[in-house]
């Protein structure tokens, strides 16, 4: 479309990201985590189709879990997901709080 023409020009796609009740929910879980000693670290991107939240269970290491939205995924399989290493899925949905939950369903131990 025509940055002249009567619309207007079109919006420009800018990248995709957590919202301040994304967070929140993230960061409670997050917050749990660090204080059961299993996560130290973590890192934040927004990307043109998905925003990722990664956890790491020391500086420098991959990825322990990545909690990712990709909102055209919304109308499928649900635009969130938490993804283990090696990239398993290990839940997806629509609603945060409820993928979240994987969490809490779980004893994790570091086996080093």
């Amino acid at each position: 479309m025509d940055p002249s023409s009567p619309a207007g020009p079109l919006p420009l796609a800018g990248p995709i990201f957590f919202d301040r009740r994304d967070l929140d929910l993230i960061l409670r879980v997050y917050g749990r985590m660090v204080a059961q000693g299993e996560w130290r670290d973590y890192a934040m991107v927004g990307h043109k189709d998905l925003a990722e939240f990664a956890v790491f269970r020391r500086h420098g290491d991959a990825p322990a879990y990545r909690i990712e939205k990709r909102p055209a995924l919304q109308a499928r399989q649900g635009q969130w997901a938490v993804i283990g290493e090696g990239g398993i899925v290990l839940k997806r949905g629509r609603d945060l709080a409820q993928v979240l939950r994987v969490f809490d369903s779980r004893r994790f131990n570091v086996v080093e």
